[in-house]
């Protein structure tokens, strides 16, 4: 799916005159996706000058490029800054990874907790890119 149809799909929705977030479609995800340590080498933003030389995991390439290719929604989130921007923008063309937006600025320190009024679902990297695969495992959820 091109950017422009992502863009058109995200777009302002209506419903009996109110403004409503958009749903995607049965079946299509939202693939939030951190880059350092996740696709390549873990490389901080006080050494961004190893960016544009970082290695890329090979796994994660084929897997998130195929991820695109099958309609999903591609988004890099970063902690990286605005500053990175460029040099960010720069290595995933490089290295051929497809994507529809990069976001700079996530925060920094890892263990998050993420709480939204959208069903959010979290997959941990461990080392290996592959497809996913449904694990019943225990969550942290609000009271009924």
């Amino acid at each position: 799916m091109k950017k422009e149809d992502v863009e058109k799909l995200l777009s302002e929705k209506l419903e009996d005159g109110e403004h409503v977030s958009p749903v995607l479609p049965d079946g299509m995800k939202n693939y939030l996706i951190d880059i350092d340590g996740t696709i390549c080498d873990d490389i901080p933003n006080e050494e961004p000058e190893r960016m544009l030389t970082a290695q890329v995991y090979p796994d994660a390439l084929k897997t998130l490029n195929n991820w695109y290719d099958q309609g999903h929604i591609i988004c890099f989130f970063t902690s990286r800054t605005e500053e990175h921007r460029g040099y960010t923008e720069t290595w995933l063309k490089q290295h051929g990874f497809k994507y529809h937006s990069l976001l700079m600025g996530k925060p920094r320190g890892g263990n998050y907790h993420w709480i939204d009024n959208h069903l959010v679902k979290a997959t941990r990297y461990k080392g290996k890119f592959t497809e996913l695969v449904d694990k019943e495992v225990t969550i942290q959820v609000f009271e009924d």
